[in-house]
């Protein structure tokens, strides 16, 4: 099939989007484009990526005019399904099924408890933002063919808008971080470094490690804190540099995939330690799986579902997130017990090969466009007008096949 993934927001190298979904798409036969923000048009892995500009001040108007900048492409394009990302374009899912069109919504995170605490929203309007989102997600998502989520708590809503809903799991890629050997790199790890990659928030616990780290090292351990990741707000970062902590931190910055994979190879640990909101506590954390695939333990939010992976899988130690005590006290027993250690990450290796990787998960995803392939259109009643949508023609420029390239 002709299938069209969409998304104002993601950039184009996006892990699940781009890396897992689209080329798991193109590998199985499919053609398939990828419309995304400030990029070059380019074909990568057998992907043909379109890019249309992002680039308002205004965050409220830059949204609105990217929607309509991935409408216009969508309908250049003319795909037979379509797959958005966000849930700004759940206007632009149901204009397309108006015009006949496949299309699939595939859900990230619960975006109504997202709403809850974005910085940006005014406090007292979210309460409200959250439940018109949520009862636009219902009316939407029963009109697609399909709808596609990152974690069953999520699956579960979705439901009970759309039987046609699957759960596919943004687990890694088992070749990207896995050496060949158990044992590989392993004279590289450090005895003392406890790394973290991600966004650097707030509420992902940068204080919390910074302030951990301190008091390893205020114990007489050496102990080093990488962060593989930006600060957001800015301001945050400059905060952090301030405290007596921040002497022991290795802020790298931003990574690429490889960077990653061999940052990971020199850590003690892994550390995810996000604060306790109710859907990070149900969320199925990237960067934990990550941190087991490369091999090494995890020190977690003790959080119910997370500790049924870590204490479950044997893997790593979960403690109060917001303890900065508790996490030292983590690091500190990691580093007094290697050989404990090693065997964790072991462990979680184990467990990503037999149970949390991509290539079963991409199976779900190929065998739900197999099941499209043979279904007929979900009727759609919608009496608003799209005119005025009008677009400018654009041609795609290819710059190469560049196979088994990771972004």
């Amino acid at each position: 099939m002709k299938i069209c993934h969409l998304t104002s927001v993601h950039p184009a190298d996006d892990i699940r989007i781009f890396v897992k979904e689209c080329r798991s798409l193109a590998l199985a036969g499919h053609d398939v484009y990828l419309v995304a923000p400030n990029t070059e048009n380019k074909i990568i892995d057998n992907v043909k990526v379109v890019g249309i500009t992002s680039a308002s001040g205004n965050r409220y108007k830059r949204m609105v005019d990217a929607a309509k900048s991935v409408y216009r492409a969508a309908i250049e394009i003319d795909a037979e399904v379509y797959h958005f990302h966000d849930p700004e374009l759940m206007v632009i899912g149901l204009l397309l099924k108006r015009k006949g069109k496949k299309v699939i919504y595939d859900v990230h995170e619960d975006v109504p408890e997202q709403v809850l605490s974005k910085q940006w929203i005014p406090k007292p309007l979210r309460k409200n933002i959250s439940v018109s989102v949520r009862r636009m997600e219902k009316f939407a998502a029963a009109k697609f063919d399909a709808v596609v989520t990152a974690t069953p708590t999520i699956t579960k809503r979705f439901k009970t808008y759309n039987a046609n809903t699957v759960t596919v799991h943004n687990f890694p890629i088992l070749q990207e971080l896995i050496e060949n050997s158990p044992k590989a790199d392993r004279n590289r790890r450090k005895d003392n470094s406890f790394l973290y990659i991600g966004g650097i928030t707030e509420l992902r616990g940068i204080k919390e490690m910074v302030l951990a780290i301190e008091f390893l090292n205020g114990r007489g351990d050496e102990g080093e804190l990488v962060l593989a990741g930006k600060f957001a707000p800015p301001a945050l970062e400059q905060e952090m540099k301030q405290k007596d902590g921040w002497q022991h931190v290795d802020h790298k910055g931003w990574l690429g995939r490889s960077e990653v994979k061999d940052v990971l190879s020199q850590s003690t640990a892994g550390l995810v330690l996000i604060r306790p909101e109710p859907r990070y506590m149900v969320s199925y954390p990237i960067k934990l799986f990550e941190y087991m695939a490369a091999g090494i333990p995890s020190i977690a939010s003790n959080f119910p579902l997370w500790e049924d992976f870590v204490i479950g899988n044997k893997c790593g130690l979960c403690v109060d997130p917001l303890d900065a005590e508790a996490i030292a006290n983590a690091m500190k027993w990691l580093m007094d017990h290697p050989e404990e250690a090693r065997q964790m990450g072991e462990n979680g290796r184990k467990a990503v090969i037999e149970k949390y990787n991509w290539e079963k998960e991409s199976q779900e995803l190929v065998a739900l466009y197999e099941r499209l392939a043979g279904a007929g259109n979900r009727s759609l009643i919608w009496s608003e007008s799209d005119e005025g949508m009008d677009f400018k023609s654009r041609s795609v420029k290819t710059v190469g096949n560049r196979n088994n390239q990771t972004l």
